[in-house]
């Protein structure tokens, strides 16, 4: 049998249908088109699917169960959807709704857990215990996952690792607080650093690059440090060395067996993860143990499709 997995943004809806090795077989999107209700995101849903299920050579029969990954937070027993203000759904009936289009059992996840579930099911964490996924993308996004299960909390609004605060009464965030980790190790936060080294130094070789990017991006102090920018060098050095205060957090709080670090930085490589695995074995509290007992920190593997194929497997996580 075979599992459909819903990856549900504020951009895009994208339907994966999901084999038994773990393997997306077929795929399809449509335009989530904000706003507008969430019935009508929901029949798109269900439209998707059936083209994913069509390129896959499948139809609904062969289907076992539905998962859905979406923003927000989920009542981890009911499936609602209690509030998403990226898709403006305020208890939303997600399960029963996925349930009575499709005729099949639903499970509904946020989707920063969801992805974190994929890579620990079929990604960077396969064959570990414990794994935390920290995403760095427009925020900082994560999923705990703690003897095999994800660590959702008693409301389903666990995970939020972007909102611990590493400066006090530093740079301000979204959530109303100052000093968040995602106000200095986001891609966000990135580009603004840039931005502001730009305009005290004036680089040339980062001006040229923000010209051939057309715009700053966080490529854009990577490929500067590459071409030779000094400036630069130092900039991507600070901001993994941000990256990898949060880690190390996160380590001394939980001790995972893995953490797996993915998001659009995580492209930069070894670029970005030497200096995290430098910066962490100096200052790791367990750093005198011998390496088979440190945690393992890793660049995830899985792609956009981590959080499709953690939809999919939701049902393993009951």
């Amino acid at each position: 049998m075979y599992n459909l997995g819903i990856d549900l943004g504020g951009t895009n809806i994208v339907v994966g249908v999901v084999d038994k090795e773990n393997n997306i077989i077929g795929k399809a999107e449509r335009k989530t088109n904000l706003p507008r209700p969430a019935e009508n995101i929901f029949e798109d849903m269900y439209a998707a699917a059936l083209d994913a299920l069509d390129k896959a050579g499948l139809s609904m029969k062969d289907i076992e169960c539905v998962g859905l990954g979406t923003p927000g937070a989920v009542e981890p027993e009911t499936g609602v959807i209690t509030y998403s203000a990226n898709l403006f759904f305020h208890n939303v009936p997600a399960k029963k709704m996925l349930e009575e289009r499709f005729g099949k059992i639903a499970f509904v996840g946020n989707d920063a857990n969801c992805a974190a579930f994929g890579e620990f099911i079929a990604g960077a964490g396969k064959y570990a215990r414990d794994m935390i996924a920290v995403t760095l993308g427009t925020g900082v996004g994560g999923g705990i996952i703690l003897n095999k299960k994800l660590h959702v909390g008693f409301n389903g609004a666990a995970g939020e690792i972007g909102h611990m605060v590493i400066h006090v009464d530093g740079e301000g965030c979204n959530c109303g607080r100052k000093g968040c980790w995602e106000t200095y190790a986001s891609a966000t936060a990135l580009n603004r650093m840039t931005k502001e080294l730009l305009e005290s130094t004036h680089d040339p070789i980062l001006e040229k690059v923000i010209a051939a990017e057309g715009e700053i991006n966080a490529k854009v102090p990577y490929k500067a440090a590459r071409e030779g920018s000094k400036a630069c060098a130092e900039l991507c050095e600070k901001y993994a060395k941000y990256v990898a205060t949060g880690v190390l957090n996160l380590i001394n709080m939980l001790e995972p067996e893995v953490i797996c670090i993915g998001g659009g930085v995580s492209h930069e490589g070894d670029a970005l993860l030497q200096p995290i695995l430098a910066y962490v074995a100096k200052e790791s509290y367990t750093r005198e143990n011998d390496e088979e007992m440190q945690t393992s920190i890793k660049l995830a593997e899985l792609g956009n499709d981590a959080g499709i194929i953690g939809a999919a497997l939701l049902y393993k996580n009951g």
